[in-house]
């Protein structure tokens, strides 16, 4: 029986990329990690072995580092766009092009109260993302978050759930709450300073987290995503998965000794996750 491809891309992955912006003795860091795919009209290679139409992976990479140089880098929206409107313009081969980027953060080492122009430390896991789709039918893109990790210890509780014969969790009022945020979000318009909406979704994401009164993580997912949409007016649409980092309270009664929510076990695995779209209207 004859087999037809019916669906196909390929590209580079985990590209890493530092660039020095360099301002006389001030310098800045970026420090990216990019992801790139096309599709398109690429059958033969896959079928025949004919790569006359294949624009190599090691090609994609070079053009990341070369367009840092000739461009600069800018907001991470900007970038993937330039990147995946380069590679449609490497062929008609592909049909489609998606970029995405991440960017993790450094903080400027300060000395004697000063920030040093050019020594820097790293910070959390928390990085910057941005996603965008070239193709025939016109341009999709979103910005977002992962690994915001935040956590609160009070102001929150589970209670009131459904149970079965197999429940064994305690209700409880107050608990710690804590979650790795990860954020992805759309926006309504192209006229928008991605580096200042981007600041703005961050900083609305963390102060819902902290101010909001949580009955479940569900409730405080809601909360934050209903901010931002409140806030920030470029925004259309925002996904949010946020996983329960679990601390557990730990019984200190074998011990004679109780446990007025002082002393918690951090656990790893397993883990709740909790996931939510929240659109304009």
């Amino acid at each position: 029986m004859a087999a037809r491809l019916t669906a196909n891309r390929y590209g580079k992955s985990a590209v890493r990329l530092v660039a020095v912006e360099r301002d006389g003795e001030r310098h800045g860091l970026r420090d990216l990690t990019v992801e790139i795919r096309l599709s398109g009209d690429f059958e033969a290679a896959y079928r025949d072995g004919d790569n006359r139409r294949v624009y190599p992976t090691d090609s994609m990479k070079n053009s990341v580092y070369a367009l840092a140089r000739r461009d600069g880098v800018g907001a991470l929206e900007a970038f993937a766009r330039r990147l995946a409107e380069h590679f449609l313009s490497r062929s008609s081969a592909p049909s489609a092009a998606e970029v995405a980027v991440s960017e993790r953060p450094w903080s400027r080492v300060e000395v004697s109260g000063r920030p040093h122009p050019h020594a820097f430390v790293g910070g959390s896991e928390e990085r910057r993302t941005a996603r965008v789709e070239l193709s025939e039918a016109g341009a999709r893109g979103e910005s977002g978050i992962v690994d915001l990790v935040v956590l609160k210890t009070t102001d929150s509780g589970f209670a009131d759930f459904a149970r079965d014969e197999l429940t064994t969790l305690r209700s409880t009022d107050d608990r710690i709450l804590a979650t790795a945020v990860e954020a992805r979000w759309s926006y309504g318009g192209s006229a928008v300073d991605f580096d200042a909406a981007w600041r703005e979704v961050r900083r609305h994401l963390v102060e819902a987290f902290a101010g909001h009164r949580s009955r479940s993580v569900q409730h405080t997912l809601h909360a934050m995503g209903e901010r931002v949409l409140a806030e920030v007016a470029a925004v259309e649409e925002i996904q949010l998965r946020m996983p329960n980092l679990h601390h557990l309270l730990v019984d200190l009664s074998p011990f004679g000794m109780d446990n007025p929510n002082q002393v918690f076990v951090a656990t790893a695995e397993p883990f709740g996750v909790i996931e939510g779209t929240l659109r304009r209207g």
